[in-house]
């Protein structure tokens, strides 16, 4: 079993800028990272996802350039830098774990692809 815990959400102005971090415990070994988001009426949409070593990472278009999703495994603990934020980031920040064969099996931005949550935290991004 793993349990996640997210930290690092609040509020901040546009153009601004916000670390995530989610801490993993339990059995941690050869985990498969992911970052979700979710704004009240929509759906829970893929932010960025990463391998286990961390040499692997993608991010949806919408965050490219901005957004920087990270690890250390000797923290058990998984990072998303958020720089220029923009209101439209507003959303519940959500961590999510998996262990897939490879990253080419790995569906980072698919919620059915992840077998742990955490909790989220809540991020306001206000123009």
């Amino acid at each position: 079993q793993v349990q996640l815990v997210e930290s690092g959400g609040g509020s901040v102005q546009a153009g601004g800028s916000l670390r995530l971090s989610c801490a993993a415990s339990g059995y941690t070994s050869s985990l498969y990272m992911g970052w979700f988001r979710q704004a009240p009426g929509n759906e829970r949409e893929g932010v960025a996802g990463i391998s286990y070593g961390g040499g692997r990472t993608d991010y949806a278009d919408s965050v490219k350039g901005r957004f920087t999703i990270s690890r250390d495994n000797a923290k058990n603990t998984v990072y998303l830098q958020m720089d220029s934020l923009k209101s439209e980031d507003t959303a519940m920040y959500y961590c999510a774990a998996t262990r897939p064969k490879s990253w080419y099996s790995y569906s980072w931005k698919r919620t059915a692809s992840y077998d742990f949550w955490g909790q989220g935290t809540q991020v306001t991004v206000s123009s």
